[in-house]
C-alpha cells in the first residue's frame, strides 16, 4: 500500500463521487445531490484487492470533511455509510 493515497471529488450538479486509487485498484463512494444543503450518499463499493485497508472509511472521512466544510447534511442511504455513521458519533453533526 503507498503512504497518504489521494482522494479524488467529482461534483456535478444532480451527482458526485470520491475515488481513491491504491496500487492500482479504486475505490469510490458515490452521492446524489438533492438540494444545496442536502446530500444521499448511495453506495460505497471498494474492490476485494482493498479490504482491510481503510479504503472505505478514508472514503467516508472525507465525505464527513466536506459536508461539514461546505454546511451540507448527509443521508445515508449507504450501508456502510450508516455502519460508520453509527460507530462515529462524533458525526452526528453533518447526518441527518
Amino acid at each position: 500500500m503507498t503512504d497518504a493515497p489521494q482522494i479524488t471529488r467529482e461534483h456535478g450538479e444532480a451527482k458526485g463521487r470520491y475515488t481513491l486509487v491504491i496500487d492500482g485498484h479504486e475505490a469510490e463512494l458515490t452521492y446524489s445531490i438533492t438540494s444545496p444543503t442536502l446530500i444521499i450518499a448511495d453506495h460505497t463499493g471498494v474492490p476485494d484487492a482493498l479490504r482491510g485497508t481503510g479504503a472505505g472509511l478514508m472514503l467516508v472521512k472525507r465525505l464527513v470533511e466536506d459536508a461539514r466544510a461546505e454546511g451540507v447534511k448527509i443521508v445515508p442511504l449507504c450501508p456502510f455509510v450508516n455502519a460508520q455513521r453509527r460507530r462515529h458519533p462524533d458525526w452526528a453533526d453533518v447526518f441527518q
